[in-house]
């Protein structure tokens, strides 16, 4: 009896325990399902987050959107990381290394004085290449030029918002850095685009720079790379015949050989790869075929990602190498900068990459990668520097002037009537004093005193608004003025007594009115006469 009541309690136990397993089993699963349902939505929102921003227009939320952006994707865990896809987002927008971005400088600062020159690229958000190759030529310019401040712009707003995303580090737009230079009372302008040729990029510049150039002096754009770009494909110009000679040079010295013939011999062809446009600029790449063929540069081949023009499609090069009995070849951007297209497009692993097609095709015992862009090679950025010598030579003597304005070493002591001339129809001297205030010299400083039009503005900062609002800012507390109309009233106003460097020469001059905000206006000071 004590067996069977034995045997029954434990099969009782058994079932209870079968039971109870399944029940944590089906827990087990739930709990698994959640998690990853719970990690694939916090992907997407990164993933949605990063979408935002991969585009080409900056509007007044992009820089809260690039923050959010950031945040969002520090918060995720690795495995959650991994799981990021949107329409063009991936976790290498965030996870891939590209290098140290603290080693580049922006050029986005201030304080540029009369002379700019403003180095315009597409840009990249590979921090080494961008150190490399755009900070290259923007340096060599620099040093070529030094009385001339030295700026840069991106063309490509989704670059910039990547750069911004995740470094943490703001490089203007075009729109931007002009707005920039004006800003900064910059009266010439020299824009030295780093890129390639007289393309849709290079149109679009000089469209966009017509909106500004009533903004300054005066204002040149120099010539791209390859100069000016001809009529047909055997066009050439010195231009491209110094970069032929500069990258093939390069190249050859990379890959080791002591000559380009000495790679001949070796049976190695080098094939230089560009980007390719439907722009009739793309005659430019046929032209850097042709320039490599009267160089008797028998093993050097351009070709194009685009395959634009045709001949310099990625199958026809390999036919073109095949064909003319080289069993070696090595690959290298012929792009100023060594981004994307560089590392992916022609050195990487996927299938279309220039380099597996090359292993594809079966013809050849070895496919080598020089990952360099031509900004880096010294040659080319002296070939920049000379077409921005060029462009500022052209400005003429306004440039070598501008910073020749008349100060107060011109001026004997004593009071003076001057013109108070300024950027805003709702910002000036009074009527009854016919836009002119009383102008002091005494020493080496020059005081012009104004009366304006009300009370409504109640201080004035000689510098901009984002200035005047800091802690110390010197702000020039008004005095109360009375006018006398030509009809014989009279009024009480605020006036100032406001600084003054040089005459005839602008500057910035910030308004705070009864609403509490400062706001920025440009002024200068002219035409003193005797009292």
């Amino acid at each position: 009896m004590k067996k069977k009541t034995l045997a029954v309690f434990m099969t009782c136990m058994l079932a209870v325990g079968m039971f109870s397993g399944c029940g944590n089993k089906s827990t087990d699963e739930g709990t698994i399902q959640s998690t990853e349902s719970d990690d694939q939505k916090a992907a997407d929102e990164v993933a949605k987050l990063i979408d935002d921003i991969y585009v080409q227009e900056r509007t007044d939320k992009t820089d809260e959107q690039c923050a959010a952006a950031k945040e969002a994707w520090d918060k995720l865990t690795d495995a959650q990381k991994e799981l990021v896809e949107g329409e063009n987002a991936d976790p290498d927008y965030f996870g891939r290394d590209t290098g140290d971005a603290s080693k580049d400088d922006p050029l986005n600062e201030d304080n540029i004085g009369e002379n700019e020159l403003l180095v315009v690229s597409f840009g990249t958000s590979f921090n080494d290449s961008r150190v490399a190759d755009i900070g290259g030529i923007e340096k060599k310019l620099q040093e070529e030029n030094p009385d001339w401040s030295v700026r840069r712009a991106f063309t490509a707003q989704i670059i910039i918002n990547h750069v911004q995303a995740r470094d943490d580090e703001k490089i203007d737009n075009v729109d931007q850095a002009l707005q920039r230079a004006v800003d900064n009372g910059v009266k010439n302008l020299v824009v030295q685009p780093t890129h390639l040729m007289h393309g849709a990029e290079y149109d679009e510049l000089v469209e966009k720079l017509k909106n500004y150039e009533d903004k300054f002096e005066t204002v040149k754009v120099a010539e791209p790379l390859l100069g000016e770009v001809g009529e047909d494909a055997t066009t050439v110009n010195e231009d491209k015949a110094e970069v032929a000679k500069a990258i093939t040079a390069e190249a050859v010295k990379t890959a080791g050989f002591d000559s380009l013939d000495a790679a001949k011999e070796d049976k190695t062809a080098f094939v230089f790869m560009g980007h390719g446009t439907s722009h009739t600029a793309k005659i430019s790449y046929s032209q850097m075929a042709s320039q490599m063929e009267d160089l008797g540069y028998d093993n050097v081949f351009i070709g194009t990602v685009e395959g634009e023009p045709e001949e310099t499609a990625c199958e026809n090069v390999i036919n073109d190498v095949k064909e003319a009995g080289y069993t070696k070849v090595i690959l290298r951007p012929l792009m100023v900068v060594a981004g994307d297209h560089a590392n992916n497009d022609m050195a990487g692993d996927d299938d279309d990459s220039w380099k597996s097609q090359f292993e594809a095709s079966g013809a050849f015992e070895s496919i080598d990668t020089q990952i360099a862009g031509l900004g880096e090679i010294a040659d080319i950025q002296a070939i920049y520097a000379a077409h921005t010598k060029a462009a500022i030579e052209s400005l003429g003597d306004a440039a070598a002037s501008s910073d020749k304005a008349e100060t107060v070493d011109t001026l004997e002591d004593g009071t003076y009537t001057a013109k108070f001339n300024t950027d805003s129809s709702m910002f000036h001297v009074n009527e009854a004093k016919d836009g002119c205030g009383d102008l002091t010299v005494k020493g080496d400083k020059m005081t012009i005193h104004i009366s304006l039009v009300s009370k409504k503005i109640v201080n004035l900062y000689v510098g901009t608004a984002e200035d005047a609002a800091k802690d110390g800012a010197e702000i020039l507390e008004p005095t109360t003025d009375t006018v006398t109309y030509s009809d014989g009233t009279t009024e009480e106003v605020y006036g100032f007594d406001v600084p003054v460097e040089a005459l005839d020469k602008e500057f910035d001059l910030a308004i705070l009115g009864t609403k509490g905000k400062w706001y920025d206006h440009k002024v200068s000071v002219s035409d003193p006469q005797s009292k």
